[in-house]
């Protein structure tokens, strides 16, 4: 029997581009307007229907983490953490994750990631839905020299795959979303250390590409990939939220609202999640999601 796909979100990593708001803390426990910035890969992955997701965060911050998210109980699905003692490369991540994963497919995303459009949805799903090889997702930017480049044909094959390169050869970039067959971790530790001195995850998708077995779902112009690494990101990614939110009255990466969209958790356990939140007005718009359970149901 195909086991179920497992989470993998890569918090680790000293948040230096961010210094000095990170010295003292982790990047991923840092707001996105009114949430903390790991809710939000944590809710793309239960979009995706993963119910089990394993952290990879420094060893500084462990406590911090589990403060905030517990076992993941409350919401229905099942947290677990490994501990990274320096960041050697995302493809490390997935090592460090193999029993967690014990020969199930993963989902890798980055924990300062943040993806947002009407067609997330079917993206995931479509990732989701292979069995074998990789998919990673493309979006177009204006500066891809600054990304790893992606070229692919009109079926959705990857062609190459550039790392910054000075005259990339389209705008597409890999962004911080990947789905592994059961192979990954065996995959993974084939890769070699680069000139960097990391175990880069283009290095492993190289490996998959070569198998020709590497495959791109191309986000296009509905959706929002925001990598929230630097100072202007992160407050550009907040200003976004802000904006929908107060636009729209809906939150976006609510973990509760999924959960309880999905009915991995009931009203009672939804109004119970509310009552600590009441006074920041996170719980009031909780409670307005049972009385208003008839409305609104396809938005998470």
């Amino acid at each position: 029997m195909m086991k179920s796909r497992k989470g993998i979100i890569l918090a680790g990593g000293n948040g230096t581009r961010l210094a000095p708001l990170t010295n003292a803390i982790s990047k991923q426990l840092m707001p996105i307007y009114d949430k903390p910035m790991i809710y939000y890969p944590i809710c793309t992955l239960m979009l995706a229907g993963i119910k089990e997701i394993n952290l990879v965060v420094s060893y500084d911050y462990l406590d911090f983490f589990r403060k905030l998210l517990g076992d993941g109980s409350k919401w229905g699905i099942k947290i677990f953490y490994t501990k990274q003692f320096a960041p050697n490369g995302l493809t490390e991540g997935i090592i460090l994750s193999e029993e967690f994963l014990d020969c199930a497919p993963a989902a890798l995303i980055l924990g300062d990631n943040l993806f947002h459009g009407s067609s997330l949805m079917k993206h995931l799903n479509s990732g989701n839905s292979r069995i074998n090889g990789a998919t990673i997702f493309a979006y177009r930017v204006k500066d891809p020299q600054n990304y790893g480049v992606i070229d692919f044909d009109n079926e959705g094959k990857v062609l190459s795959i550039q790392e910054k390169p000075k005259l990339p050869k389209t705008n597409y970039a890999a962004t911080g979303l990947y789905f592994y067959d059961k192979n990954v971790v065996e995959k993974a530790k084939s890769v070699k250390i680069s000139q960097n001195g990391e175990l880069e995850i283009t290095s492993l998708n190289q490996i998959y590409l070569e198998e020709n077995a590497l495959n791109v779902e191309l986000m296009g112009r509905g959706m929002a990939w925001l990598d929230t690494g630097t100072h202007d990101s992160l407050h550009k990614a907040s200003s976004f939220i802000r904006t929908l939110e107060d636009r729209q009255g809906l939150k976006v990466s609510c973990p509760e609202e999924i959960a309880w969209r999905k009915k991995w958790i009931n009203d009672d356990q939804l109004r119970e999640l509310a009552k600590p939140l009441m006074k920041s007005g996170y719980g009031n718009y909780l409670l307005n999601l049972i009385k208003n359970q008839s409305i609104d149901n396809l938005f998470i």
